[in-house]
């Protein structure tokens, strides 16, 4: 017998995702924008990123295992489904 790798499906919904990323769109929607707080650094680019890599992100901010203070506060307000959602959008994003 051979093997069969099975691929979960995505869980969101990149257009419902659309309609949930203004709190996104400030600094990640912006071509090599830098932030000043807490200091000055250039923001990552999301658009394009694995979906499951933006949803472990999200996860650890909202944990506190990641540490910039906005997106602590931005994680914190998100559901596990809107999560899922802005993963579906900028992963499909280019």
């Amino acid at each position: 017998m051979g093997s069969v790798t099975l691929h979960a499906q995505a869980k969101g919904d990149a257009q419902a995702g659309a309609k949930k990323n203004s709190m996104c769109i400030g600094c990640h929607g912006i071509e090599t924008y830098k932030t000043a707080f807490p200091h000055v650094y250039s923001v990552p680019k999301i658009a394009g990123q694995h979906p499951q890599y933006i949803v472990k992100a999200l996860q650890a901010y909202k944990a506190g295992e990641r540490s910039h203070p906005s997106m602590l506060g931005i994680a914190g307000s998100l559901s596990d489904q809107d999560m899922e959602d802005l993963a579906a959008y900028y992963g499909a994003a280019k």
